[in-house]
């Protein structure tokens, strides 16, 4: 250290007093900090919806069976779903049922393949899963396997049906076994529990594709059956079967698997023993919303504007009016025995046919297949019927 007397040394540090304005900021600062240190939680934003399936992949994560509020007061009760819980976890396999209402416009579109993907993907991707036993987020390595899965669901067109559905490829025929057993005459009338649970039964068995083949020949042999009591109410007067369906067919769709042809007149001919023809299920399903009572007031009306066009028409111009006389006369002979929402439906188709045959359109379109009420079809498309892959 040095000994200069002269040096100057460190003068003490300055303090400067506070002013007013400086106290305030302090006290504010302080004040601010307390409330955001004091203060509850931030509100959250709204949580988005839930993506479609994702309530019903977490459900299935607890059980194998997820059934809609609107079917557990009655088509499967709550002691019913225990049931085929109980069933499907003693078969030991990778079943999982969803039976919930389907209709177009909702989140799958009414198409069962659109539900059972969507709940594959969601059972699958994890996204949705529930925390593992111990509180922590599931993670791949927790969550089960999902590539090996059998799910049974309601069926988008016949809302009275099952449809199967297989991944990843169709060792255990669940397609073919939820077909077959919709074909089961013993269970027509069945609930969905009890078509259910067949299936699984069928499933476990592994023999869907012959159940199926089974069921597909016994129509077969039905529609035999059905040809002659055709033959019958011919002999007794009347059109005959060919005449009617070649008018009524082509303007309904595409020929149509006998043995579905078959079951829609089998289930018609338990009210009537002289249903003129038979309609596709499809048509039927659809038909089923509209008013009888409207619908026939309409049927009549058309059939007549027909008739009077036909006499109106002139013979040496109008090479399709003898096509037109047949087809008013088929359409009238349906009418008369009509006997609910199908029939009548028929008899619009008849009648397009008969216009058709008037205006000499060239390859018109039928009606829509699906339902003819919804009128003229715009496009062809091609559709598989239930149970086939021709």
């Amino acid at each position: 250290m040095s000994s200069d007397p002269n040096r100057p040394t460190a003068s003490p540090a300055r303090r400067r007093p506070v002013g007013a304005s400086g106290a305030a900021a302090l006290i504010t600062g302080t004040a601010v900090l307390a409330l955001l240190t004091s203060a509850g939680p931030v509100l959250a934003a709204p949580a988005a919806p839930p993506a479609p399936g994702a309530a019903i992949a977490r459900a299935l994560t607890k059980s194998p069976v997820y059934v809609d509020p609107s079917y557990a007061a009655s088509a499967v009760p709550p002691a019913r779903q225990k049931e085929l819980v109980r069933q499907i976890e003693a078969t030991g396999l990778p079943i999982k049922v969803v039976l919930v209402p389907l209709a177009k416009g909702d989140a799958y579109n009414g198409d069962a393949d659109t539900l059972a993907g969507v709940v594959r993907d969601r059972l699958k991707d994890g996204a949705d899963r529930a925390p593992s036993a111990d509180g922590r987020p599931a993670t791949d390595v927790d969550a089960p396997p999902h590539d090996d899965l059998i799910l049974l669901t309601t069926d988008g067109e016949f809302p009275d049906s099952i449809r199967g559905h297989e991944w990843p490829g169709e060792a255990h025929q669940a397609e073919d076994a939820a077909d077959a057993v919709g074909l089961m005459d013993e269970l027509d009338d069945a609930s969905l529990a009890d078509l259910t649970a067949e299936a699984v039964t069928v499933i476990e068995r592994g023999n869907g594709t012959a159940e199926y083949e089974k069921e597909r020949k016994k129509l077969d042999e039905s529609l035999a059956g059905d040809g002659d009591s055709d033959g019958r109410r011919e002999d007794r007067g009347g059109p005959s079967w060919p005449l009617i369906a070649a008018v009524a067919i082509p303007a309904l769709a595409l020929a149509l698997p006998a043995a579905f042809l078959v079951r829609s007149a089998r289930r018609r001919h338990a009210g009537s023993a002289a249903a003129p023809f038979a309609l596709p299920q499809a048509v039927f399903a659809a038909a089923r919303a509209a008013d009888e009572a409207e619908l026939r007031r309409r049927a009549e009306a058309e059939v007549l504007a027909l008739g009077e066009a036909a006499r109106a028409a002139d013979t040496g111009t109008t090479p399709g009016l003898q096509q037109a006389l047949d087809a008013y006369a088929a359409a009238g002979t349906v009418l008369d025995s009509a006997r609910g929402l199908p029939d009548l439906a028929g008899v619009l188709a008849l009648v397009t046919e008969g216009r058709d045959a008037l205006a000499g359109t060239p390859d018109p379109l039928p009606l829509c297949f699906f339902n003819p009420l919804h009128g003229r079809a715009a496009r062809p498309v091609t559709w598989r019927p239930l149970g086939r892959r021709d």
